[in-house]
């Protein structure tokens, strides 16, 4: 028997709850062999985030760990596809991939060679096009306490500043170990469960393959980080949950606007008050700085588990809301409760093979003697932070 006669016995229908289990552990196991994999070809290459004043992190990390999370939610939904071929043709969940991966290869062309801002933005500008082409674009408004608002002309506008704005909002959050990735993964499980029981159930496997995806990079990535996600990772998995949260959530007009804003605070309250600060002190909103809420809260005194425990926390209680909204709080709990568990055995039991201090030798090691066919084996990245910055910006 294999992995396809083991779905057909399970269910037939894509909306099982065991069909999306089955997609988020196979991008979890997928984005789990890869990550170590890009991990070591990036020290090869001397493709290393340099720690700089801005920075949290006091030595050079690889980066690249997008690539693990890209290509683990692609094999998982490739490998799904087959499974169900007559339900996952869809045009917008099409276009999420292909808006996902111009975005994503935008922002790893970026990791390696260091884009302009305008440039990167124009990358951003043409992914959100492209899914918003495809049938990726919010249509009406149903706000809390009032009519539904139709959008017409300003239906493409509207969804472009959302596509990039949460692509770049995700990019911001990338500045604590684990942060960006634990705030994707919870989001993405929140969409899941929103999507699976509003009859949504595309949503639901595409949400369930990205935090599979990231879950098996975090294993890399939580503190003290071994790789890094990168622009290519946090501009992805920022773009694919924009995508959905549209698709999955706002696809049905009874569901409020604030759904997946709050679904999404961390990462939105993080950009908004960011752009406004610099705004507000006349700065370019492209300007980097360190004063952004894992910044605020790690001169509270907090360190930097705790700062990623307190967003996480956030996230979680913004994910019980969510599902409280729709009826289904009890299944939300009980999935965050495995998940958990899941990941904590599996850094657990990961880093008790591995040790902890081998990979930090190791890579200091490199860096003595980079490899000088690297573009980027001795850069230190630069002070412009667009809608778009290096990591931990």
């Amino acid at each position: 028997m294999d992995f396809f006669d083991l779905l057909n016995l399970i269910s037939t229908k894509l909306s099982s709850p065991w069909v999306i289990a089955g997609g988020f552990m196979l991008a979890l196991v997928a984005s789990g062999i890869l990550t170590p994999i890009i991990r070591s070809w990036a020290i090869d290459a001397g493709l290393y985030d340099i720690p700089n004043d801005r920075k949290i992190h006091k030595y050079p990390i690889p980066r690249l760990g997008g690539v693990a999370i890209w290509g683990g939610f692609l094999a998982a939904l490739a490998l799904m596809s087959l499974a169900f071929r007559n339900q996952l043709g869809d045009a917008t969940i099409i276009g999420t991939i292909l808006g996902g991966t111009i975005i994503f290869f935008v922002g790893l062309i970026d990791d390696i060679y260091n884009l302009s801002p305008y440039l990167k933005l124009f990358g951003q500008m043409l992914a959100a096009l492209v899914a918003i082409n495809m049938g990726v674009h919010i249509t009406a408004l149903d706000l809390p306490f009032s009519k539904i608002l139709l959008l017409q002309i300003l239906s493409v506008p509207f969804t472009l500043v959302w596509l990039i704005g949460v692509s770049n909002a995700f990019n911001f959050i990338d500045g604590v170990d684990g942060l960006a990735g634990g705030v994707t993964m919870i989001s993405a499980l929140t969409m899941a469960v929103v999507g699976l029981y509003m009859n949504q159930p595309v949503a639901a496997l595409v949400s369930a393959c990205l935090a599979g995806a990231t879950l098996g990079f975090l294993n890399f990535n939580f503190y003290p980080a071994r790789i890094f996600m990168g622009d290519s990772g946090a501009l992805f998995c920022g773009f694919v949950l924009a995508c959905i949260s549209i698709t999955g959530v706002l696809k049905t007009l009874t569901m409020s606007m604030l759904l997946p804003v709050v679904v999404l605070t961390v990462p939105i309250l993080d950009i908004t008050f960011s752009t406004l600060r610099r705004l507000f002190k006349l700065q370019s909103p492209f300007q980097a700085d360190a004063d952004h809420l894992h910044h605020r809260l790690l001169k509270a005194g907090l360190s930097q588990l705790w700062v990623v425990f307190a967003l996480y926390g956030i996230c979680a209680v913004a994910g019980m809301l969510a599902t409280y909204y729709i009826g289904h709080l009890g299944n939300y709990l009980m999935v965050l409760f495995s998940v958990v568990v899941l990941a904590a055995l599996t850094v657990f039991l990961s880093r008790l093979l591995s040790g902890r201090e081998a990979p930090r030798r190791n890579l200091t090691a490199t860096m003595e003697h980079p490899s000088p066919a690297s573009p980027t084996s001795a850069k230190v990245p630069t002070n412009t932070e667009p809608v778009i910055g290096n990591h931990n910006p």
